[in-house]
């Protein structure tokens, strides 16, 4: 399987502008521009939608790994929160909520550790990544 997106940039890096577009377009040519980036400029930016997709991809993961062990989450919420400082992404944090029947404290925290250290995005990212959780 590969999916895609496609980046268009027009001008410099402060005072231009592109788009965004992705395959399946949910994305279909979404501002981003340097204020998005750095700023509170209306549009998107690279590191949110990092965050996105490692919020999606953990939680997915974490579903996944729940059914392994034997139960199935009412309801899973995850915020991730991507730090960019001095021009690289240097953490990854992902805040996670469950509901799940039936589980203990011990095995819903090792299934989100599971998550944290297997989901796919977890794997691809080069930084520090770290979570924390609460059974509601």
């Amino acid at each position: 399987m590969i999916r895609n997106a496609t980046a268009v940039w027009n001008g410099s890096g402060k005072e231009g502008s592109g788009h965004l577009s992705t395959q399946s377009t949910v994305l279909s040519k979404t501002q981003y521009s340097f204020n998005t980036r750095f700023a509170d400029g209306i549009g998107t930016n690279p590191e949110e939608l990092i965050a996105a997709a490692h919020a999606g991809c953990f939680t997915m993961k974490l579903s996944f790994v729940l059914n392994e062990k034997g139960f199935t989450a009412d309801a899973l919420s995850t915020k991730c929160q991507i730090t960019f400082e001095d021009g690289s992404v240097t953490k990854s944090h992902l805040i996670v909520e469950g509901s799940v029947p039936g589980i203990s404290e011990e095995d819903f925290q090792a299934a989100v550790k599971d998550a944290e250290e297997n989901c796919p995005i977890s794997k691809l990212l080069d930084t520090a990544i770290s979570s924390e959780a609460k059974l509601v």
